[in-house]
């Protein structure tokens, strides 16, 4: 049966409902969203471990995926845990400020995620089309700059619906319905006039969704052009290969997420349960498959995490003949007094 929407909260406390409609189906749902937030934090991880003890991936595609890494571990963390203890514990509560906490990280990241992803296209137009001048102009200091310009772009465009939102009176029963602070939900909330709300946030996420992924496609049509050129069949099906599998990712993260704003603010006939699973996999479902599309299909990831396991090997084999080594020399000494 779907819980029952708690009467008694107060404008210090929200409760989320999860997905609304299929609160029956929580437990089962939990499932997928837990292995992928498990594949999320194992992948990551690694990529993370493997670029930094590597010399060899401290280039401007590894930085950025590094990047990209940590981005997916602040967001899937900002929002699964809460979501699975609603899910498992029917957890709903949450204070204000957790919630306006959580909702800014989620868009302000989400923002950062797009931006590396148009960091990252732009690496792989300069290292495929000009390849002589890449390492000149990616310069560490470079990348550094872009990374700090997606971080600042990000707060800039984020902070005014945070501090909007908190100084919106909100009305009781303080139910959001969704599975976590989403802006348009908790929005519904409010009391007060939200026009500027509504517009900033339709205008900005707009612009990011759209401007982003136009740099894409054009940095992508590029490498394609160049990649038709070459005259080996094998070079250009495994450039194919890699700009097909980038581009679902990225299409994964996009689509998603401008179907579930456009849904939530023009088409409120829509089941609420399409529009906050959507929502969710364009949170869950990019953390989880990027460090497989980016990592592990990528040859110097696989062989540096090769060479870091090959040394780790003869170091944990070490342990033993050492040990020995001390227990027969305290024999002996024992022995010999």
């Amino acid at each position: 049966m779907p819980h029952s929407r708690p009467t008694n909260t107060s404008l210090l406390e929200l409760h989320l409902t999860g997905i609304p409609g299929l609160q029956h189906l929580h437990h089962w749902i939990s499932i997928p969203f837990c292995i992928m937030y498990l594949i999320t934090l194992a992948g990551n991880s690694t990529l993370l471990c493997v670029i930094k003890a590597e010399p060899s991936l401290h280039l401007p595609m590894f930085l950025f995926l590094s990047m990209l890494a940590v981005i997916d571990l602040v967001m899937s963390t900002s929002i699964t845990p809460k979501m699975l203890g609603i899910f498992w514990f029917h957890f709903t509560a949450i204070s204000l400020d957790a919630c306006l906490t959580q909702m800014y990280f989620v868009h302000a990241f989400s923002v950062m995620e797009s931006g590396v992803l148009v960091a990252m296209a732009f690496d792989r137009y300069m290292a495929i089309c000009n390849p002589l001048r890449y390492l000149s102009i990616l310069t560490s200091p470079v990348v550094a700059a872009i990374g700090l310009a997606t971080l600042l772009r990000a707060v800039v465009f984020m902070s005014p619906l945070t501090f909007q939102i908190h100084r919106l009176p909100l009305c009781s029963p303080a139910v959001v319905d969704h599975s976590y602070c989403e802006h348009m939900a908790v929005l519904k909330l409010a009391c007060g006039d939200t026009a500027f709300s509504n517009t900033y946030s339709l205008s900005i996420s707009t612009y990011v969704g759209s401007f982003d992924s136009l740099l894409i496609a054009l940095s992508y049509a590029l490498i394609l052009r160049a990649v038709l050129s070459l005259s080996s069949p094998q070079a250009r099906k495994k450039a194919f290969s890699t700009c097909g599998s980038h581009v679902c990712v990225m299409a994964l993260f996009y689509i998603p997420g401008l179907l579930s704003m456009y849904m939530e603010r023009y088409h409120q006939e829509l089941p609420p349960h399409v529009q906050v699973l959507l929502a969710d996999i364009y949170l869950l479902i990019p953390p989880a498959f990027n460090p497989l599309i980016y990592g592990i299909k990528t040859k110097q990831i696989r062989d540096g995490a090769r060479r870091m396991i090959s040394r780790r090997r003869p170091m944990a084999r070490g342990i033993g003949p050492g040990l020995k080594g001390t227990g027969l020399g305290l024999m002996k000494t024992k022995s010999i007094s």
